[in-house]
């Protein structure tokens, strides 16, 4: 891959999509789906809105998709994404954010921030309960929302109730020793996350911004409840891991879970990789005890 060019790589999205399809298992139905665009900073932002029920009220995940900051479609995450709506009972909104080099650090934050908060502005719009929104990603997109919490916190809102990382980039400085023993071999590599970088960032100095690196951030107290999930065999399980630890030292409810023996991916290959189905249903656990744990907090408030 590092010897490619993004727009090479992308040539053949639709076959791509259909690779990605045929990893992520058999595709699951929900009640209903629907492609919308919202406004975004600079040019309106496409989404993928999951139902997995009928219903007024409900509880909502918005969701950042993996890649590297530099791939990844709506489709691509689709089988995936339609599992962990299912499996957490929740709407999911999956953001089709800007990708790098074409778009550099912030503007992929500054999609993830926009769609959040057009989510909990335009509540009614998706049948969701503003008081009971968590954000999640994998990867690049575990970055992402690592980042809106932090946005939200410091800049009043809006509420989050809950962070699902997954296997997510917390740290541009990373040299932890899974990034070393991890460094070839398992899918995800230590060149490939270098290209990643080089790709997002417009210069180095970009990546101790904490909006690039959360690990970064002064603080992170006051954050969202989060679980966050790693794969032994992953060069950036470390990072991941770190930030799990610095979010519990600072107050902040974590549940971790490392998979033993799986990848870097491993969540959206849940068709031919067992871990991947159990991390898919641990997640969707996670999210309904939380958002039903918010939502007895905010009928107390009413």
């Amino acid at each position: 891959m590092e010897q490619m060019t993004p727009q090479e790589i992308r040539a053949d999205r639709a076959a791509q999509a259909e690779v990605m399809a045929a990893l992520a298992g058999p595709i699951q139905e929900v009640v209903r789906v629907e492609d919308r665009t919202i406004p975004g900073p600079a040019q309106p932002i496409p989404i993928r809105v999951y139902w997995p029920e009928a219903g007024k009220n409900l509880p909502a995940l918005v969701y950042y998709h993996g890649g590297g900051w530099v791939f990844g479609t709506l489709d691509s995450f689709d089988r995936t994404l339609r599992s962990l709506a299912n499996a957490a009972g929740c709407v999911l909104i999956s953001v089709d954010y800007r990708l790098a080099p074409e778009n550099k650090f912030p503007s992929a934050v500054e999609d993830a921030d926009a769609a959040l908060r057009y989510v909990a502005e335009h509540a009614g719009e998706f049948d969701i309960d503003p008081n009971r929104i968590a954000v999640g990603g994998d990867s690049a997109g575990g970055n992402l929302a690592a980042v809106a919490c932090i946005m939200a916190r410091d800049r009043g809102g809006p509420p989050i109730a809950f962070q699902l990382l997954v296997y997510p980039v917390t740290d541009y400085g990373d040299d932890r020793p899974s990034l070393q023993e991890f460094a070839q071999g398992y899918f995800l590599t230590r060149p490939m996350m270098d290209y990643f970088w080089d790709h997002y960032l417009a210069r180095p100095e970009d990546g101790r911004h904490p909006h690039a690196s959360p690990m970064k951030a002064e603080s992170l107290a006051g954050l969202p409840p989060a679980m966050l999930i790693s794969a032994e065999c992953d060069p950036i399980r470390d990072q991941g891991e770190a930030y799990a630890q610095r979010l519990r030292a600072s107050g902040v409810p974590v549940s971790a879970k490392r998979y033993d023996g799986a990848i870097h991916a491993f969540f959206n290959l849940a068709g031919v990789i067992d871990a991947g189905k159990q991390a898919i249903e641990d997640a969707g656990a996670a999210l309904k005890s939380a958002l039903r744990a918010g939502a007895a907090a905010s009928s107390a408030t009413r």
